[in-house]
């Protein structure tokens, strides 16, 4: 059996440091939303990939979601097969996920009913939306967004269906009917602050692989500005956590990446695409958040 938590650390530093903070059921199914999502992700992007196959992987992955008995087994491993003869990624962590696709399904099906259905549901979602963006991708694969409106629309579908995913994790773990609206209607604006910042961080990075989410200029100055009005939403979600005394794992898991984004948002408007925070700074980061939760301080922190 795959180790989830290995899988975790090999595809992603920030949910690495931030899923562990979480508890019992909702640390595994959250671990579980991310890992499918990666999966996904993986389709998304595979460059070497035609158009057509892309989209046909992405809505086989979401039909695989649907068999709740595992009765399809035999056919996904075929499945998966035909994804690593032509690997999609250089990224070793994420070839190994996809060829642990079975037992990350085994996993996702021994969810309780409830929780499987929201992590299920939201992926799909999350799946056919990924479609539908490779399809507008030109002959070559490339992929260039024309605008502010486009772009807020990606994001939908790559984070912001994450947020929402998230928040019906989070009231399915804890008593937290008192906020359930006002996290509702910040999760997406939750999952888009996180995503617009790793689009400015990586734009140089993603030209050179076709893919242009941000024209120069006029759009790269509203997408500044976006980002901040987001990661200000961002705060006002870990806030209403606060409020109704969400478990501190709630409040650490949330307020990590909204501090993360804070500081590399600064951080890339200073010194442009492709600038990160150094390991210490992460780690100054994290202890500031303990510290700050410890004494019961607004667990998202001020914005920069």
């Amino acid at each position: 059996m795959a180790d989830l938590e290995d899988l975790l650390v090999k595809t992603s530093r920030t949910f690495a440091l931030s899923i562990p903070q979480l508890e019992g059921a909702t640390r595994d199914q959250v671990t579980l939303g991310y890992l499918l999502l990666r999966i996904a992700d993986t389709l998304e992007d595979a460059a070497v990939w035609s158009r057509e196959q892309r989209v046909e992987a992405l809505f086989r992955f979401a039909d695989l979601l649907n068999d709740a008995d595992g009765t399809a087994g035999a056919a996904t491993g075929d499945l998966v097969a035909s994804w690593l003869a032509e690997p999609p990624s250089p990224h070793e962590g994420y070839l190994e996920l996809l060829e642990a696709t079975d037992e990350v399904l085994f996993a996702y099906r021994a969810l309780d009913p409830p929780a499987r259905s929201v992590v299920g549901r939201h992926v799909r979602r999350t799946c056919v939306g990924m479609a539908h963006i490779v399809r507008r991708a030109d002959r070559d694969g490339e992929l260039r967004l024309k605008g502010i409106p486009e772009l807020r629309d990606y994001c939908y579908v790559v984070a912001g269906i994450v947020g929402e995913m998230l928040t019906e994790l989070f009231l399915l773990g804890a008593p937290l009917e008192e906020v359930a609206e006002p996290l509702r209607r910040r999760a997406a604006a939750f999952g888009e602050a996180l995503q617009l910042v790793n689009i400015l961080k990586d734009a140089a990075t993603d030209e050179d692989e076709g893919r242009s989410f941000i024209r120069d200029g006029r759009d790269r100055t509203l997408a500044f500005e976006l980002a901040r009005a987001d990661l200000e939403v961002a705060g006002e979600y870990v806030a209403h956590l606060q409020q109704a005394e969400a478990p501190r794992g709630y409040l650490g898991f949330t307020a990590l990446p909204v501090r993360l984004a804070w500081a590399t948002l600064a951080r890339v408007e200073e010194q442009g695409p492709g600038s990160k925070l150094t390991r210490p700074e992460v780690a100054a980061l994290v202890g500031a958040l303990h510290a700050d939760l410890d004494a019961g301080r607004p667990a998202a922190g001020a914005a920069e």
